[in-house]
């Protein structure tokens, strides 16, 4: 029998599918949220419904303003990955779950070896009931985060 690729894999590989439907040139984040060994909801980053994509204006405002990641999120038109999986599920559902992140870089396509959320997104995910935070960081690498760790954390 071949080798079957375990589920941590097969979750974070589903991740990095939904990542491909990610609009920002930028950064291309997929996430999905796993209870019971069932997938609640995806989500990637990109536009609110209705409004343009970066990629569909060919720019973006951060990059044009040299802004290093992780900061200034407000100037920024996507909608998070994470935000995106939450807000397509029911609370009930995500209580006790698991939220696998996948990203890779907008121009070459390289897995990103620092993928975490953003304290923005830590705080929903927080308020979801999510108990940990499986992100992949190369690829055979992850790094797993239990939530309540953000929880005790202030800032």
């Amino acid at each position: 029998m071949d080798k079957r690729t375990d589920k941590r894999d097969y979750y974070l590989d589903i991740a990095d599918a939904v990542s491909e439907r990610s609009t920002c040139l930028r950064r291309r984040y997929g996430a999905i949220i796993v209870r019971n060994d069932e997938i609640i909801s995806t989500g990637y980053n990109g536009a609110p419904r209705g409004r343009r994509n970066c990629c569909d204006l060919g720019r973006c405002t951060r990059e044009e303003l040299c802004i290093p990641s992780g900061e200034r999120y407000e100037l920024c038109r996507s909608v998070h990955a994470e935000a995106n999986a939450i807000i397509s599920a029911a609370r009930r559902d995500m209580l006790g779950g698991t939220l696998y992140l996948s990203g890779r870089d907008g121009k070459t396509g390289e897995l990103l070896t620092d993928t975490t959320s953003c304290s923005m997104c830590r705080r929903l995910i927080i308020n979801a009931g999510i108990e940990r935070v499986v992100a992949r960081i190369g690829e055979d690498d992850y790094r797993v985060t239990e939530v309540e760790e953000w929880t005790r954390e202030e800032n």
